[in-house]
C-alpha cells in the first residue's frame, strides 16, 4: 500500500516530507513484530500511526486495544495491564484478565507510556523480553504473544536522567522510533487542514463555509500552534459557529489565537527547570517540618542547659536584644504637659485585694492544716486524721514533731 493510499484510508491531510517520512517508516515496520515508540507533541495524531501499523501487520485480524497509561490510577494499573486473582486485594471479588492476556495475538497501544510507575515498567520490560507475566496475587507464570506500540509526548532521555523512566525499557521500546512532526514544522499543511475542517463543520452544522483573507492566511501559517492539529480543529469550529461573516480577516482570527504575542518570545527558565528538578508541595512541607524539628531540638538544648545551671551562650548583639526586648514605640510614650507629674504609686482598684507575701514552706503549710483540722473537729484526732487523708498514727507523730498544742 502506497503512502497516498494510507492517507486516503485514514483521512490524513498533508504533503509535508516529514509527515510522509513518518508514514513510510510505519509502513515498513508494520509487517514485523518489532516494538515501536512513537514520539511527538500532544495533538499530532500519534494514535493513527498505531492503527496503521496494526492494519498493515499480520495481526490485523487480531484484537487491537489502545490504553492511556496516564488515565489509570497507580494503584490499579498492574491489575489493568496484567490481571488479578480473586481475593488478591480489597474489592477483587473475582479473577480478571488483564489487557496483555485479552490482546493475545494482537496489538496493544500504550499511550503516554512515560506515565507508568517504575514498578510497572519492570513488569512491562519482562513482557517485552520473554512474553511472560504474572497476575496480581498469583504465582503462575503465563505467556502472551502481543505486539507493543508505545507513544509519549515526554522527552524520554530527560525523564531517564530524572529517574522517572527506566533506561533499559526505553531501549527495548525504541527498537523502531517514529517521530510525528508538530504542526509548526508542517506549515504547508496548515491551510489545507483548515479548509478540510471548515468544509466538515459547514456540512455538519448546515451553514456556509468560512474563508480566510490573505492576511489571515499568513497569520494562520505563522502561528506556533502549541496544541497542534487538535487546537487548529477547535479554532476552525469556533470560527464556523460564532462568526456571522464568513470572510475572516486577520483581526478576527487574532481573537481566537490565545497568547499570540507571548508564544513567539523566548522564555526564561529557572535554575530548577534547567536542571530538570521539581519542587512539589510535598517537598516544601517536608522542608518546613525539618526546619521546625531543628529549631525545636536547639530550644530543648538551651532549656536543658538552663535547668542544669549551666551558662547559655546567646548572641550579645543589639539586634538580638531588640528582638527579645523591643524598644517602646513612639505611640506608647505619654508626653505630659509642663508641671504635670505622673504618680508611680500603685493604683488601688475597688473589689480587688492586693496579694500579700506568704511563706511557701511546706512544713508551715502542713502545720497550719493540722491545726485547723484539730480545731474544726474539737480535738477529735481520729476525725481530723480522716479529713487530712492520713492515718491517726501519722497525725500523732506530726503533732509531736511540730509541737502543736491542742
Amino acid at each position: 500500500m502506497s503512502i497516498q493510499e494510507i492517507k486516503n484510508r485514514y483521512g490524513i491531510i498533508g504533503n509535508s516530507p516529514l509527515l510522509d517520512h513518518a508514514i513510510d517508516i510505519a509502513r515498513q515496520v508494520a509487517p514485523t513484530d518489532l516494538s515501536v515508540l512513537i514520539t511527538g507533541e500532544s495533538g499530532t495524531g500519534k494514535e493513527i500511526f498505531s492503527q496503521i501499523i496494526h492494519f498493515l501487520s499480520g495481526r490485523k485480524h487480531g484484537p487491537n486495544i489502545a490504553v492511556n497509561c496516564g488515565a489509570i490510577p497507580e494503584g490499579t494499573i498492574d491489575s489493568e495491564l496484567f490481571g488479578h486473582e480473586k481475593g488478591s486485594f480489597t474489592g477483587a471479588h473475582e479473577a480478571r484478565k488483564g489487557y496483555f492476556e485479552v490482546v493475545n495475538g494482537g496489538t496493544i497501544f500504550l499511550d503516554e507510556v512515560a506515565e507508568l510507575p517504575l514498578m510497572t515498567q519492570v513488569r512491562l520490560l519482562r513482557v517485552l523480553e520473554t512474553g511472560e507475566f504474572i497476575r496480581v496475587g498469583s504465582s503462575k507464570v503465563q505467556k502472551t504473544n502481543v505486539r507493543v506500540v508505545a507513544a509519549t509526548n515526554v522527552n524520554i532521555p530527560d525523564a531517564i536522567e530524572r529517574g522517572k523512566f527506566r533506561e533499559d525499557l526505553y531501549y527495548r521500546l525504541n527498537t523502531v522510533p517514529i517521530h510525528v512532526p508538530p504542526l509548526r514544522e508542517r506549515k504547508e499543511d496548515i491551510h489545507l487542514l483548515f479548509r478540510k475542517f471548515a468544509a466538515d463543520f459547514a456540512d455538519r452544522y448546515k451553514m456556509p463555509t468560512i474563508h480566510l483573507l490573505p492576511e489571515a492566511q499568513h497569520l494562520l501559517v505563522e502561528y506556533r500552534w502549541p496544541g497542534n492539529i487538535r487546537q487548529l480543529k477547535n479554532v476552525t469550529e469556533q470560527l464556523s459557529i460564532l462568526e456571522q461573516k464568513k470572510e475572516i480577516n486577520a483581526d478576527v482570527l487574532l481573537k481566537y489565537l490565545p497568547g499570540q504575542d507571548s508564544k513567539t518570545l523566548p522564555m526564561v527558565l529557572r535554575e530548577e527547570a534547567r536542571n530538570g528538578g521539581e519542587f512539589s508541595e510535598r517537598e516544601l512541607l517536608y522542608k518546613v517540618l525539618f526546619d521546625m524539628k531543628k529549631d525545636l531540638t536547639e530550644l530543648k538544648k538551651v532549656v536543658a542547659t538552663m535547668m542544669s545551671g549551666g551558662a547559655v551562650n546567646l548572641p550579645e548583639t543589639e539586634e538580638f536584644t531588640d528582638e527579645i526586648y523591643p524598644a517602646p514605640r513612639h505611640s506608647d510614650i505619654i508626653e505630659t504637659e509642663p508641671g504635670v507629674t505622673l504618680s508611680t504609686q500603685p493604683i488601688k482598684i475597688e473589689g480587688h485585694t492586693e496579694l500579700q507575701d506568704e511563706t511557701l514552706s511546706l512544713a508551715e503549710k502542713e502545720k497550719e492544716m493540722i491545726r485547723k483540722a484539730i480545731t474544726k473537729h474539737k480535738g477529735k484526732r481520729k476525725e481530723a486524721a480522716r479529713e487530712l487523708g492520713i492515718s491517726e498514727r501519722t497525725l500523732y507523730r506530726k503533732i509531736n514533731e511540730y509541737q502543736i498544742k491542742e
